[in-house]
């Protein structure tokens, strides 16, 4: 890209890093201090708090995205996004879905109407649907909720501190007690109970 071709514009303590080069209807709002890379699409309202880095290519729609949060490349719709919260490239919030203060939702992550409890981390490739994760929660990397039997939707929900082993498949409707651990490339169909 030609240097001499981006124009940075600075207003009210928010840097648009190319004023071309992104979209945000008038109704958004967006906090000091934050950063608004090139290719974002910001629009129907949505509210971005202070100190917010939103990455390259993100798209926000009908949303609140908090303060010190980064988004960087991710899809976020009617949704709500705490305090420092880290959503990564190519992944999708959507439908309803509240994620909470101190959570990292990683590359090619979807989390659809869930609630992600503080501090809990999604970090890659998995599908998070209809679902509630309590505090602390890890999911390994290409977990499913399996959400949908094929006439119905059911619920997950995970409890405060439990692991879920890579790959795991997780057959709703299911509750995963608290400090439960699942083993890499589990099929859990019936709830697992608190590990004391």
């Amino acid at each position: 890209m030609n240097q001499k071709n981006i124009i940075k514009y600075k207003k009210n303590g928010v840097l648009i890093v190319d004023i071309n080069n992104v979209y945000i209807d008038n109704d958004v709002k967006i906090g000091k201090g934050s950063r608004i890379e090139p290719g974002v699409h910001i629009k129907n309202g949505s509210r971005i708090g202070e100190n917010v880095i939103i990455g390259p290519n993100s798209q926000i729609s009908n949303s609140i995205i908090s303060d010190n949060c980064e988004i960087d490349g991710a899809v976020i719709r009617d949704s709500k996004i705490s305090n420092n919260v880290f959503a990564g490239t190519n992944s999708l919030i959507r439908d309803g879905s509240y994620i909470k203060k101190y959570c990292k939702i990683g590359n090619l992550v979807e989390v659809k109407n869930s609630i992600i409890g503080e501090k809990s981390k999604i970090s890659h490739f998995s599908y998070i649907g209809d679902s509630t994760l309590g505090k602390n929660v890890n999911i390994g990397a290409g977990t499913i909720t399996c959400n949908y039997d094929g006439n119905l939707k059911h619920k997950t929900v995970i409890e405060d501190g439990a692991f879920i082993g890579a790959g795991s498949m997780l057959i709703a409707p299911i509750t995963i007690g608290k400090w439960a651990k699942t083993g890499a490339g589990s099929v859990v169909r019936n709830d697992v109970l608190k590990n004391d």
